[in-house]
């Protein structure tokens, strides 16, 4: 199933000139160095290819032919690449290896590519008789000759390269299409009669993996092997189907790419089957929002999602439009499906827009109001950390939302975890606890209602009860002490949200202490603090010597809603309402 998506996003992708999908036998690859040649083969200039992005220098792509799987043996390119390969250079102290990986490039050369092209007559030319030590006169050689980066070639006055003029690309297409190992088989995925592969081509992009690429298919050792068959010939996968979803996913992987997101470890691609602009909404739902671009762009396109659901803005045709997302990976020198969901335009809408209402809750308004999964996630880890985030959890967060399903609970688990250890309840974990048990309450019905929004003194979960309870104790300190170093959260949070009856008693005769100081000078004060304890414990059914996981969930919604309810409180006396 993905393999047939990705192939049919391929045949879609290309009959669009604007995609730049390469046609069969072709891909896009980085090139450093451009060797300019006239028409008589002589060296005219080197030409850094690099652009400086950042502090980085990244070589810029060139639709070149496919690469061929490199090995410990020679395997040569085609009119492309690196400079052991192309001039002969020795960089790694065994020239006599090098002496063949230049004879095999040439060779290439001379029997796949049309001798009467005038291009490749100038490079065979040059290939025949430059000089290394003659190369040392042009600025770029030094910086080349350090380089393990790929090299090429072009015509002088041409536009594009060698391997691109139309001769040529006409003589790799055929030489692709005619060229083979395998024997005709029935390719399950095109559905039509073509060689089987024996190597598929590498995948690149995906965070992680080998800079060089891996492959989801594939098979390396002698236990994989079935009748004697080996490595590809194990699976019957045709080379045109093999190139076209290969192909298609390295275009959704490459670095510039809007159908690309990193949730976790799992590099996430995404595409409708007939096109569609969620295809280019996506990213931006559930993405960081570049503050120096468009910081509401998030935003503003979840409102979009929000009124076709609700006003059904939605074609006949988004019924019946399925809608893929991929999440990839690095396993060794494979990579892995993370996760893979399908559902139509219009179910994968409704499942968002549920995501996103299970997420509100109560917040400042400098707070995002459909936060992203990257922070999300990383409000759960470690320092905040990317590289903290538990390795499945991305996936498993994403399944939850793209099937309307339960969210993991390692995801309350990680959000209860720094709660206590933070001894604070932001945000992005307050909203992660209630969009989990909410979740889980529809299932299971483990809870008396749902979590609101925002504060609900009906609620009389005794989680939920003795989380408010221990916000209001807290501002009570606060209002007798003022700004102190340390207040009962940051000394008792934890213990008091998992085993409350320990130390909810002397929290309790440490308020009156502080009640009586508040008296001398705000005793309307003291009548309201005392009147809202009664009215939290009149419902508390007991304290607990233990706290489920679920209940320490309600402790910190309970806390942070009362928290939220004590500011709004403060803002509207500010503002005199």
């Amino acid at each position: 199933m993905i393999l047939q998506a990705l192939n049919d996003y391929y045949q879609r992708k290309s009959r669009d000139p604007d995609s730049h999908l390469p046609q069969p036998g072709f891909e896009w690859k980085g090139i450093d160095y451009i060797l300019l040649l006239d028409k008589a083969g002589g060296l005219v200039d080197i030409q850094d290819n690099n652009d400086q992005q950042g502090a980085k220098w990244v070589a810029r792509q060139h639709l070149v032919p496919q690469a061929v799987k490199k090995t410990s043996g020679i395997a040569a390119n085609l009119l492309w690449d690196n400079a052991e390969y192309v001039l002969g250079l020795v960089q790694k102290g065994k020239p006599e290896r090098t002496a063949k990986a230049h004879a095999a490039f040439i060779e290439r050369i001379r029997n796949e590519l049309p001798q009467e092209d005038v291009g490749v007559v100038a490079v065979l030319r040059f290939l025949g008789d430059f000089d290394l030590n003659g190369l040392e006169r042009f600025a770029a050689w030094e910086a080349l000759s350090q380089s393990t980066g790929n090299i090429t070639f072009r015509l002088q006055n041409d536009p594009g390269l060698v391997c691109q003029r139309n001769s040529v690309t006409d003589g790799v297409e055929a030489g692709w299409k005619t060229r083979g190992e395998g024997e005709l088989h029935l390719c399950p995925v095109s559905g039509e009669m073509d060689q089987t592969v024996r190597l598929h081509p590498a995948i690149k992009g995906v965070w992680g993996a080998q800079s060089s690429g891996a492959n989801i298919i594939s098979f390396n050792l002698d236990a994989f092997n079935s009748r004697g068959k080996e490595q590809g010939f194990n699976a019957f996968v045709g080379k045109q189907a093999a190139f076209a979803y290969t192909t298609a996913l390295n275009h959704l992987l490459r670095r510039e790419s809007r159908q690309r997101l990193q949730i976790g470890d799992a590099s996430t691609v995404f595409w409708a089957e007939k096109g569609s602009p969620l295809e280019e909404d996506f990213v931006t739902i559930f993405g960081e929002s570049a503050k120096s671009d468009d910081p509401d762009r998030n935003t503003r396109k979840v409102r979009e999602l929000y009124r076709a659901v609700e006003t059904g803005g939605y074609t006949e045709e988004d019924d019946v439009n399925r809608f893929y997302v991929l999440g990839l990976a690095p396993n060794a020198a494979r990579i892995s499906v993370r996760f893979w969901e399908v559902a139509t335009v219009r179910e994968l809408s409704k499942r968002i827009k549920q995501h996103f209402d299970d997420l509100t809750i109560a917040h400042a308004s400098y707070e995002p109001p459909y936060p992203s999964l990257f922070r999300l996630l990383a409000h759960t880890a470690v320092q905040g950390k990317a590289d903290n985030i538990p390795p499945n959890l991305g996936g498993e967060l994403m399944r939850a939302v793209l099937t309307g399903g339960l969210y993991p609970q390692t995801l309350l688990e990680a959000a209860v975890r720094r709660n206590r250890a933070e001894r604070t309840i932001d945000y992005y974990r307050a909203a992660l606890i209630k969009a989990v048990l909410n979740r889980q309450h529809r299932t299971h019905h483990n809870m008396e209602k749902e979590i609101s929004v925002a504060l609900d003194p009906e609620n009389t979960d005794n989680g939920y009860r003795l989380g408010r309870l221990f916000a209001v104790l807290e501002k009570i300190q606060q209002e007798a002490q003022g700004d102190i170093n340390a207040t009962i959260r940051d000394k008792f949070y934890g213990s008091a949200s998992s085993s409350p009856r320990s130390v909810f008693s002397n929290l309790i005769k440490l308020k009156n202490h502080h009640l009586a100081k508040i008296k001398t000078e705000k005793p309307g004060l003291v009548t309201y603090y005392e009147n809202l304890v009664g009215q939290i414990i009149d419902e508390l059914k007991q304290f607990p010597a233990q706290m489920t996981l679920a209940e320490q969930g309600l402790f910190a919604i309970g806390y942070y809603h009362q928290r939220q309810d004590f500011f709004k409180g403060k803002q509207t006396q500010e503002k005199g309402e």
